[in-house]
């Protein structure tokens, strides 16, 4: 998860569907939920009990940062991850939990603020873009170094670009779009050059495709990369325990070295969500990330933690194979299964989830429902972009009838093997029944969930997305035929025009509403089924300062320090 993306605040929330929850399932999930023990790619965070209802309703917490004579210098931070993070190459990287590692090592031309508001990273001021569109000015610096003492200047950034657009795999190709051509103009100075007009680039700046890896170490390793990562950021990556941690020691070359406090972070990957939270109350972990719903009002009343929280960017949803038999990246082929040659059932599938029953039992109306990659919140919003699909399994079996297909209809999942994930799989399985069909679950690791996707080697995936700041990389990388990360398959030509003449405006109304027709046009096939939004829900020691989560959900604790 790695949403990725959007605004906050200005806009009320689209009203959601039909609250009503049918009786024979809800009483089935609260069942289910009291027995279960919660873009990069991200994974469902849950949790249920009243007390969340009123956590659900407490104000954004970004944490804040640490003034100098607030911390000492010295220790290491611990913070617990819920899943292991994939690759640790910014080029190849899917998973929102890389994004949590990199943060502390690999800055990016451009961040986002506590207002999902862009600003200057690696960069020195934000791009300037020719009258036509094409021609993307990017002003940087050439006074720092990489980790390995490399200088860091336009060079490395063209180099780094080049790389993402070229290697085998790349997850950031598709997201930064048509560019022709990257050259450093001089050292201060890099100017890439689209095909045609690409408004997301700046945003897709500001997260893995504007992270800046060292051109020698980059040659040194090729795509080994990220089993040595280097990059510029207050923490240089040390070593990597599969399935257990990672470790980064403090980077005397950083160029802001004397804001960095601790000596040492360590990663340590807890998938259980009360483990986590035992962690944390114990004090064997500082920070944890995804807490469950229902852990957040005992810690919330522990005096010596803190919850950070804010509404996420992203969704949860579930995916159906439609073309992606031979792997991503290869040429499509449709699947030979009714779901993958009928949208009708996807259709159908669609109307047999209650979304608003989903997170009022599961998760307490702890989370809202979604039923688009816009957020509600986004400038980018309209009724169009959030209209949904309301819930009706009578029509759901209708639809299966006139598809032909003998119900039940068997629809393997693969889940994530984590309680949280286990839990939503269980909800959706009871109630898809009622519209015709026989869930089945297969619960795998999360990396290996990863990479059964990307092979094709599925029907049906759950899993989510953090979300981005423009809509374009919550939607295009997705179901944009070739999009990096389209494990669907997906291909409409319709759908493709829409994408591209969106990318290509700079103008807001005409953008909002080409994204309300790519909406209603994805309701229509349903490659792509959006369930909810979750909050995003970090647990963090009061014995340390400095550590903030921000609404993209990465945890930013480069900063931070123990508390004097």
């Amino acid at each position: 998860m790695t949403i990725r993306t959007v605004l906050r605040r200005p806009l009320e929330p689209h009203p959601h569907p039909n609250p009503r929850v049918r009786p024979r399932h809800l009483a089935l999930v609260v069942a289910l939920s009291l027995t279960a023990a919660g873009c990069s790619a991200v994974q469902p965070s849950s949790g249920s009990g009243s007390p969340a209802s009123s956590a659900a309703t407490g104000q954004d917490s970004f944490g804040d940062p640490a003034s100098a004579d607030q911390v000492k210098d010295g220790g290491t931070l611990v913070m617990a991850l819920s899943a292991e993070p994939d690759q640790l190459d910014p080029a190849l990287s899917r998973s929102l939990y890389s994004r949590y590692v990199f943060h502390a090592m690999c800055q990016k031309l451009y961040d986002v603020d506590q207002n999902a508001k862009v600003v200057p990273q690696l960069a020195t001021a934000l791009p300037t873009t020719s009258a036509d569109g094409k021609t993307v000015t990017i002003p940087v610096r050439d006074d720092i170094q990489f980790a390995d003492g490399t200088p860091f200047n336009a060079e490395a950034v063209k180099a780094t670009i080049d790389r993402e657009l070229t290697i085998e795999g790349s997850g950031r190709k598709s997201e930064l779009g048509p560019i022709a051509d990257v050259t450093a103009k001089d050292s201060k100075t890099v100017v890439v050059t689209l095909s045609k007009p690409f408004a997301p680039l700046t945003a897709a700046l500001t997260d893995r495709a504007g992270m800046i890896v060292s051109p020698k170490a980059a040659k040194a390793l090729g795509d080994k990369f990220a089993t040595a990562p280097v990059c510029i950021g207050p923490f240089k990556f040390a070593k990597r325990v599969p399935q257990n941690s990672i470790e980064l020691v403090k980077d005397p070359k950083f160029y802001d070295a004397d804001k960095v406090h601790f000596d040492k972070v360590t990663y340590r990957i807890i998938t259980d969500a009360s483990i986590r939270a035992a962690n944390l109350r114990s004090g064997d972990v500082q920070v944890a990330d995804s807490l469950s719903a229902q852990d957040v009002p005992a810690l919330q009343k522990e005096k010596n933690l803190q919850v950070l929280q804010s509404q996420s960017l992203g969704y949860q949803g579930v995916t159906f194979n439609i073309a992606n038999s031979a792997g991503i990246g290869n040429p499509l082929k449709q699947l030979d299964t009714p779901e993958a040659k009928d949208p009708r059932i996807r259709q159908a599938f669609e109307l047999a989830i209650d979304r608003a029953g989903l997170v009022k039992v599961v998760f307490n109306d702890f989370n809202t429902v979604a039923c688009s990659p816009i957020s509600p919140k986004s400038e980018f919003s309209t009724e169009a972009a959030q209209k949904c699909t309301p819930h009706d399994p009578a029509k759901a079996k209708q639809l299966l009838k006139e598809a032909g297909v003998t119900t039940p209809v068997k629809i393997p999942m693969i889940t994530s093997n984590n309680p949280d994930s286990l839990r939503l799989a269980q909800a959706l399985q009871s109630m898809v029944k009622e519209g015709g069909f026989d869930l089945q679950i297969k619960p795998v690791e999360y990396a290996s969930l990863l990479d059964q996707q990307d092979r094709g080697d599925f029907s049906l995936l759950q899993l989510g997305w953090s979300g981005r700041i423009d809509p374009d990389a919550n939607i295009t990388n997705f179901v944009g035929t070739g999009g990096s990360q389209n494990v669907a398959g997906f291909s409409d030509k319709a759908v493709d025009a829409l994408l591209d003449k969106a990318r290509e405006s700079n103008d807001l109304a005409e953008r909002k509403d080409l994204y309300g027709q790519v909406v209603d046009k994805l309701h229509q096939s349903d490659p792509l089924i959006y369930l909810y939004r979750q909050r995003n829900l970090t647990g963090v020691s009061t014995s340390v300062k400095g550590v903030q989560v921000f609404p993209d959900g990465v945890v930013r604790l480069g900063f931070a320090g123990m508390a004097k």
